[in-house]
């Protein structure tokens, strides 16, 4: 069964602090997710910021506009550092997503690391090829610009 990485990286003009806020806050998921995703945060955190153990449940339509349940539970957060983020229930057989910050020269590097395996052994690895690590890709690239504008872009020196 084969599995797959996504690494995405961007610099942001912001402080680690000011990062950290929006990144470890699950209302701020939706803000950062294509619309035509329909994402919907449906659980309770109880909660402004991520910890331990924290079990987040979504509506997401990836595919043809079929609502979909998603369950993530936050299984390590060191604050400033990074969290990880890993289905419970969900279309992946995996998915484990590291959100790591690191303070640089003018900002902040973010680092996105997805480890993830689609269902379906051989069908999913089609399935992959095809379209859903282009899906994937295109989320991310909507993320990128979706914090550009809300942090500005980095100015390299």
């Amino acid at each position: 069964m084969a599995f797959y990485q996504l690494e995405k990286t961007q610099k942001i003009p912001a402080s680690i602090a000011m990062i950290w806020d929006f990144i470890s806050s699950p209302v701020n998921l939706k803000e950062i997710t294509p619309p035509h995703m329909g994402f919907i945060v449906t659980s309770n955190t109880g909660a402004e910021k991520m910890y331990p153990g924290m079990i987040i449940t979504y509506k997401v339509s990836p595919l043809l506009g079929i609502k979909l349940d998603w369950m993530t539970e936050i299984t390590q957060v060191k604050e400033h550092e990074y969290f990880v983020d890993e289905q419970r229930i969900g279309p992946y057989t995996l998915w484990h997503h590291q959100h790591k910050i690191v303070a640089i020269e003018g900002g902040v590097l973010m680092t996105d690391i997805v480890t993830y395996q689609p269902p379906l052994g051989f069908m999913g690895a089609i399935a992959n090829t095809l379209f859903i690590k282009k899906q994937l890709q295109q989320i991310f690239d909507f993320r990128t610009i979706a914090v550009e504008k809300k942090f500005g872009k980095f100015i390299t020196k």
